[in-house]
């Protein structure tokens, strides 16, 4: 590290800042922007994706890093004068599985620092405030470990009435007035609030025209999503633990990643009371709940349910389980090993596709390269898979996704010349020298228990 610090002094700082947030947990602090600094500004480099697509002014990071350190001097004077200006950001459209578009904004490389610099600082604040029900874009915490939990729940209450919900573009309508008030309550460092409000106001280049949106934070940008979590901290999840729980009837747990959330209710009644006020809580705000992607889902353990599942479902004949889906995976009752009814989960059909369909597109994009690079890139695509998707009672369709890729990469070697088919028996000693890697049960439960026996 070129700066005049070591990274165990970044580390130290930070332990500082969250000691600060401890320690006056109902104040807004106003002394957090001064811990940035050359090194700081260095770690965050450090952190920030190196292949990324360039934002508007097309500079990448191997440029940037020829002159980093005069470069980093210069952003930090820029930081702490006000001088420095938000530049627009690039708006891309990916394809979504339904047909439709997701908006996605592409910073320049140096605002990417910059917001990793400001979201180092505010991590550390949050992280004394944030509640254990949210999971998105967090320290040591996961989409997979959210949809562990749920499960978990599931498990030792037999169940209940799930809310399944969906906030209709939730990072295009986020209100910038509600945003900064509840920054008010906890960061009130006139540097910090200045950079912050900058992003939020700065342009959205489209088209070649720049756009000036009145509200959100474009996906894609470092800060976003820890402005996001911020938002629905105080408007969900400090909204739903002191006010909506205590109100309830039965037991009630809210998990969240980002804007994702589902609710899992012990009684109907409070399932209904729930859908009935979520709306308007959210409204209050700015934000909508998408009325088909919203729905309330009996999920019982089956048979004989009554009295063993120790807490949650009311009633003497619970309705017959439905299935819901969350962070990928589709939530459904089946049978154990010992033959007991327990929450399982799967690849829904949804990720599946949407799997599949990404490795399709790579594989025609880049149906003339070599065959080891090929191989390379299906390697790791499939590494990925398995490990988020590759968890205990979901090994089935992990072979088959293997399976299907199999058959889309003689697809597309096929494709790639006009001299005729390639023989299944070629392709099959082909694969052979390129074997794709079995699928593996990453996650397994068997293997934890294990471990935690010996």
């Amino acid at each position: 590290m070129s700066g005049t610090q070591c990274p165990e002094s970044i580390s130290t700082k930070l332990q500082r800042i969250a000691a600060l947030a401890q320690r006056r947990p109902d104040e807004g602090l106003t002394t957090l922007a001064h811990h940035i600094d050359v090194a700081w500004l260095e770690e965050a480099f450090r952190r920030t994706r190196k292949d990324g697509a360039p934002g508007v002014d097309g500079q990448n990071a191997e440029e940037y890093a020829e002159n980093l350190e005069v470069n980093l001097e210069s952003l930090l004077a820029r930081f702490r004068s006000g001088r420095y200006r938000a530049p627009s950001v690039r708006r891309v459209h990916l394809p979504k599985g339904d047909g439709t578009t997701r908006a996605i904004a592409i910073p320049t490389l140096e605002d990417k620092i910059l917001q990793r610099a400001v979201a180092m600082v505010l991590t550390e604040v949050y992280e004394q405030d944030f509640l254990p029900c949210s999971f998105g874009f967090r320290p040591g915490r996961s989409a997979l470990q959210a949809s562990e939990v749920l499960n978990e729940y599931a498990m030792k209450r037999g169940g209940g009435w799930v809310l399944e919900v969906d906030i209709q573009g939730f990072f295009d309508n986020l209100d910038h007035g509600h945003l900064r008030s509840f920054l008010d309550q906890r960061v009130r460092d006139g540097v910090l609030r200045r950079v912050i409000g900058k992003w939020l106001n700065a342009g959205v280049m489209e088209g070649g025209e720049v756009h000036r949106p009145t509200g959100g934070t474009p996906q894609g940008g470092v800060i976003s999503p820890l402005l996001a979590n911020i938002y629905l901290h105080v408007v969900l999840d400090e909204w739903f633990e002191n006010e909506v729980k205590p109100r309830l009837g039965g037991r009630a747990e809210l998990v969240r990643y980002a804007d994702d959330f589902v609710i899992l209710l012990a009684r109907e009644s409070d399932a209904r009371r729930v859908l009935d006020v979520l709306p308007k809580r959210l409204g209050k705000y700015g934000l909508t709940l998408h009325p088909e992607k919203t729905r309330l889902v009996p999920f019982f353990r089956p048979k004989g349910r009554r009295k063993d599942r120790g807490g949650f479902g009311d009633g003497d004949d619970p309705p017959r389980p439905g299935t819901f889906t969350f962070l990928g995976f589709t939530h459904y009752w089946g049978k154990s090993r010992k033959g007991n009814w327990i929450p399982k989960r799967k690849t829904s059909k949804k990720s599946f596709a949407k799997g599949l369909r990404a490795i399709s597109h790579w594989l025609r994009d880049h149906r003339h390269w070599p065959l080891d690079e090929q191989h390379l890139g299906l390697t790791r695509a499939l590494k990925g898979h398995y490990g988020y998707f590759g968890i205990t009672g979901n090994a089935d369709l992990i072979v088959t996704f293997r399976h299907r890729v199999y058959r889309r990469w003689f697809y597309w070697l096929n494709r790639r010349s006009h001299r005729g088919k390639m023989p299944w028996e070629r392709y099959a000693r082909l694969s052979k020298r390129y074997p794709l890697p079995p699928a593996v049960v990453v996650h397994s439960v068997y293997r934890r228990v294990a471990k935690s026996t010996t």
